[in-house]
């Protein structure tokens, strides 16, 4: 088993006006000697936006903003901006986000040279009603039945006037080109799927209608082991390690007592993302201690950010859906305990 040293809470909310209901769930990048915190801030009536602090070293708080650096400005965005991860490909940081505007929520970017200024280019993943996402994912008959249960909306198709699409969150960019192409990872539930472009630009409805006609090859991950039953979703940014790409996710299981949410540990190989060379068979970390365990959503970790200090991995994390905490692990150990763990050929996703 993997040793976990819970470090504690590094964040929680505070009476100003943006981030008074909580903070949660944050990008995190390192550059020098101080660490970037781009967190989600809630305020009354449950509307975010980004909050930013620095960090020296990885618990410190240095610096810490009163206002907020990303809020909501465009209507697919209008009830907030949520759940960043952030990486720096080729001098640009892409910064992903969850924009929701009431109804729905999906995936959507902004990009950046300095980490100061940003600009946000809109969503990046397609606008897709159940119908239409049914009659392309279910025409080989081969996708697993969770999809329609966990995305049909009760057959609902409007909602306040808005159509409703299927929601696809947990945008990730991998932090480079991987054979020339940009690869990011995003989530329609239950399962982690990949996406490798040229550029951007190619994303186009015509790219989308085809994926999801081929959905089933674009699945990274599937739910596997109980801790992760339910549906499981991108946690922090793919770190490059010698024996593939370390994924940190999220991996969900209802309880009696609810959903709970624990951190999960994966390698994918270097050269192809979408396959899976290993996982953890148990959480990296799981709900514990009384601010993970009670908060605005109880029984959640939810990784979505990390920074590697030598051989020490910091996982930083929401708890609980309202305050900020991080966790430490070896990553040679992390690594060797994956290796231990690691997919049978011909083995199949669940």
């Amino acid at each position: 088993m993997i040793v976990i040293k819970k470090e504690g809470i590094l964040l929680e909310k505070t009476t100003l006006g943006f981030e008074n209901e909580g903070v949660l769930n944050p990008a995190i990048i390192s550059e020098g000697d101080s660490v970037h915190v781009f967190y989600r801030a809630v305020s009354k009536g449950n509307y975010s936006s980004i909050g930013y602090c620095r960090l020296k070293g990885p618990l410190t708080v240095e610096e810490r903003f009163d206002r907020p650096v990303l809020f909501p400005q465009f209507d697919y965005e209008s009830h907030g901006v949520e759940d960043p991860r952030i990486t720096k490909i080729e001098g640009t940081y892409y910064l992903t986000y969850t924009a929701y505007d009431g109804v729905n929520a999906l995936g959507a970017l902004a990009v950046s040279k300095d980490l100061l200024h940003f600009d946000k280019t809109g969503l990046i993943v397609p606008r897709i009603t159940y119908n239409e996402f049914s009659h392309l994912a279910g025409s080989k008959g081969i996708v697993n039945e969770k999809y329609f249960r966990y995305n049909d909306h009760s057959g609902i198709l409007e909602n306040h006037g808005k159509k409703i699409f299927i929601w696809d969150k947990n945008v990730i960019f991998f932090p480079k080109r991987i054979n020339g192409k940009l690869y990011f990872l995003h989530r329609v539930r239950p399962d982690i799927q990949v996406v490798g472009v040229n550029s951007l630009e190619e994303l186009t409805t015509e790219f989308w209608q085809n994926y999801f006609l081929h959905l089933d090859e674009g699945i990274v991950l599937s739910p596997k082991y109980k801790h992760e039953v339910s549906y499981i979703g991108g946690g922090c940014p793919p770190i490059e390690t010698e024996y593939g790409w370390l994924l940190i996710y999220h991996g969900v299981h209802d309880t009696i007592k609810g959903y709970v949410y624990s951190a999960c540990a994966a390698l994918l190989d270097l050269q192809d993302p979408q396959k899976e060379i290993a996982r953890l068979p148990y959480p990296l970390f799981k709900p514990e201690h009384e601010w993970e365990l009670k908060g605005e959503v109880n029984n959640v970790c939810f990784p979505t950010g990390a920074v590697l200090l030598e051989d020490t991995l910091y996982i930083y994390y929401g708890a609980a859906d309202e305050r900020i905490a991080c966790a430490s692990v070896s990553l040679s150990a992390l690594l060797e305990e994956l290796l231990l763990n690691t997919k049978k050929r011909g083995e199949t996703k669940s």
